[in-house]
């Protein structure tokens, strides 16, 4: 899995055991690490959304390799073995309104370089059943995290699934990482420590209302963001704002926190959600933000009674990796892994093309 806050590739080896009926009944993360991206790859992938045809295609298959390339020491320096790779991709492009995505890394290219059957460009099925592709995560909170009514992922960009018993509705909510880290770099850190230095700020409040005044927050889902929307819309009106660095994360904490609090709202009144207490499992980089956390959790107890649970490092590091090995299994037994529920798509889809070595 490759993130849009752009910190490396998270590799995880995962196992599923499965009864008589194929229903997962238990699952691990064997291990798992993340590759950091070579400041080239970095730069590139940042700059791709702006490049030429022939540059995309060239990088396409060359990330593929390089993805196929650090499967295989992952696999080797572990001592572990494993009978397909399922990728996710970088996504460079998301555009379900206009009837595309693109995760760059080719398939082929990463099948011939690890060695293993690879499975990847999950998103592209349902975009073609007319869904936006995204999120992906339910089917992964529905069969192996169905115990928690909310599962939150605080990753370059916020996401959230909503269990309503068999059903699941699920949407991004605005940029989070890509903004905190982006900010934090301009005081030379590639992440803000625990949200250390924005606890020590305050709310710009004039920042507050820019950000906030966003129609995509209003609109009714499914919906889904890109990381184009995300660095046009938040990163750059962070960057350009002026104003303290710490004051600005302060400020961004808050605001992704509201904006998890409104959606929240949004998804009680119109789903009916009745209970004295919900759980919401919290995945993903930013659950080791201790200050976003704390603001998460104010402004969400100011709606519901909420119980946020961090469940064990592999699992709030590694979940989406483990999303994407799941989504590949299903794949293989011609299971959905793309729920409509969820995307708007017009039936589940079963979505990934399959390359062998």
């Amino acid at each position: 899995m490759s993130g849009s806050s752009l910190d490396g590739l998270d590799m995880a080896l995962c196992t599923f055991a499965l009864n008589a009926s194929n229903e997962i009944v238990n699952w691990a993360i064997e291990a798992a690490e993340t590759a950091p991206f070579p400041d080239d790859w970095a730069l590139r992938l940042k700059q791709l959304p702006n490049a030429g045809a022939l540059e995309l295609a060239q990088a396409h298959a060359d990330f593929g390799a390089w993805m196929g390339r650090q499967t295989r020491h992952f696999l080797q320096r572990h001592h572990l073995e494993a009978d397909l790779v399922a990728s996710h991709g970088h996504t460079v492009f998301h555009y379900p309104d206009r009837h595309f995505t693109f995760q760059l890394g080719d398939g082929a290219a990463l099948a011939v370089n690890c060695g293993l059957p690879v499975v990847c460009d999950f998103r592209t099925s349902d975009i073609a059943l007319g869904g936006q592709g995204a999120p992906l995560a339910p089917i992964a909170d529905k069969l192996l995290f169905g115990s928690y009514d909310f599962c939150l992922n605080l990753g370059g960009i916020a996401n959230i699934s909503c269990h309503l018993g068999e059903k699941y509705v699920a949407f991004d909510i605005c940029g989070a990482n890509q903004a905190l880290n982006a900010l934090a770099s301009l005081l030379g850190k590639p992440y803000d420590d625990q949200g250390k230095i924005a606890a020590a700020g305050r709310e710009l409040s004039a920042l507050s209302q820019l950000l906030d005044n966003e129609t995509y927050f209003t609109e009714p889902y499914p919906k889904s963001l890109g990381n184009h929307w995300v660095q046009t819309h938040t990163v750059q009106n962070c960057l350009a704002f002026e104003g303290d660095v710490a004051d600005k994360l302060h400020t961004v904490c808050l605001h992704i926190a509201r904006q998890i609090a409104a959606h929240l709202r949004g998804l009680i009144n119109r789903e009916g959600l009745v209970k004295d207490n919900f759980r919401m499992l919290v995945t993903g980089g930013g659950a080791y933000n201790n200050f976003l956390l704390d603001c998460i959790k104010t402004t969400c107890n100011e709606v519901i009674t909420l119980e946020p649970v961090i469940p064990d490092p592999k699992t709030v590091s590694y979940k989406e990796a483990l999303l994407m090995a799941l989504a590949g299994l299903l794949r293989l037994e011609n299971k959905p892994n793309c729920l409509a529920t969820v995307t708007g798509a017009s039936r589940n889809a079963i979505g990934g093309a399959v390359y062998l070595p």
